[in-house]
């Protein structure tokens, strides 16, 4: 069982909704990554989803490519990535991480790093370092099974996006690769890109269940506490970036941290109440 499973298993068993924040890795500081991430924990965060940047996303808004633009002049990549990661897992080894970004680094990762007999230098590394998921948005399920079951073998998990558009078929193909958790995407557009419509997202995950025996977790417009506990009387999990990264934007080194610490116990009254 991944710890993403097990972290799952063990919220249902109280009753109890996944807290899921997201923040670019490598922002606002280079170095104030790992940091970051424990404050999540002390915050409330059940799953962190930590976003690789990239130069050219097709799914962040603004304020995530702007945080993008800004890890990457900072010179980091998967490699700084990992290392974070394994910082982390130091002194934290209960909490889910997964990765969120595009085929291109992975790839480009395998191919600096490619040796014999390894599948894909890229699932090695990271569950060395103890990453528990994966979630690259323009991996189609139909064209990465060998590479989901490369992270099952690894005790890794495929997260796969959902949208309002998404067909019964996707759906479907989607089942039979995912694991872990699906990401539904709550609004058309990108990261950040408008108000929040609740009916619809509780009209939709009804029929993504029909279909998805994993969690469900939604994101891609909750902002506040208010609109967190609305969405989780019907989803598995919230996700939380564009407003995490919005906080941050212009806070000192000294206040990373406690900024969002303070944020996500906001969230995680809202979710347990």
């Amino acid at each position: 069982m991944s710890r993403i499973t097990s972290t799952f298993a063990t919220l249902k068993s109280q009753g109890r909704k996944a807290l899921i924040p997201f923040v670019t890795a490598g922002y606002p500081f280079a170095d104030v990554t790992p940091e970051l991430m424990h404050a999540m924990v002390a915050g409330g965060a059940d799953v962190i989803e930590l976003g690789v940047p990239f130069s050219d996303p097709s799914a962040d808004g603004p304020v995530i490519q702007k945080a993008g633009d800004k890890a990457l002049a900072f010179g980091i990549g998967l490699v700084q990535i990992l290392a974070m990661v394994r910082e982390f897992r130091q002194t934290n080894t209960s909490t889910p991480i997964v990765l969120m970004g595009y085929a291109n680094p992975v790839e480009r990762y395998d191919q600096k790093h490619a040796k014999p007999g390894i599948s894909s230098p890229f699932v090695k590394d990271a569950a060395e370092a103890g990453v528990d998921g994966v979630l690259i948005v323009d991996y189609p399920p139909e064209e990465c099974e060998a590479f989901a079951a490369d992270l099952r073998a690894h005790n890794m998990d495929l997260i796969f996006l959902l949208a309002p558009t998404s067909t019964e078929q996707r759906m479907q193909q989607v089942a039979r690769v995912a694991s872990g958790y699906v990401y539904y995407v709550s609004l058309k557009g990108v990261t950040g890109s408008g108000a929040l419509d609740v009916g619809a997202v509780e009209a939709m995950l009804p029929r993504i269940r029909q279909h998805i025996q994993v969690p469900v977790g939604v994101g891609f417009g909750i902002r506040d506490a208010a609109t967190a506990n609305t969405i989780a009387q019907v989803a598995d999990a919230v996700v939380i970036g564009s407003k995490i990264i919005q906080l941050l934007e212009d806070q000192p080194r000294d206040q990373v941290g406690f900024t969002v610490q303070n944020f996500l116990k906001e969230i995680r009254v809202a979710l347990d109440s």
